[in-house]
């Protein structure tokens, strides 16, 4: 699977932003939906200091 980096991400919200694109436009509000919840994951994920997944307490 080829998932996108953070700034893919962000340009992608970027390009929707600026094409006026909003949640209820159909599918391409679908679109831009799933891609605001995949930046919020990617930055969770990054935000991670995987120091803290020792000894089993990860957020994973």
């Amino acid at each position: 699977m080829n998932d996108f980096t953070l700034d893919e991400l962000s340009a992608l919200l970027g390009v929707f932003e600026k094409a006026g694109v909003a949640e209820p436009d159909g599918m391409a509000g679908d679109l831009l939906r799933r891609l605001k919840e995949a930046h919020g994951e990617r930055q969770e994920l990054e935000s991670m200091d995987f120091d803290d997944c020792l000894g089993g307490a990860c957020k994973l």
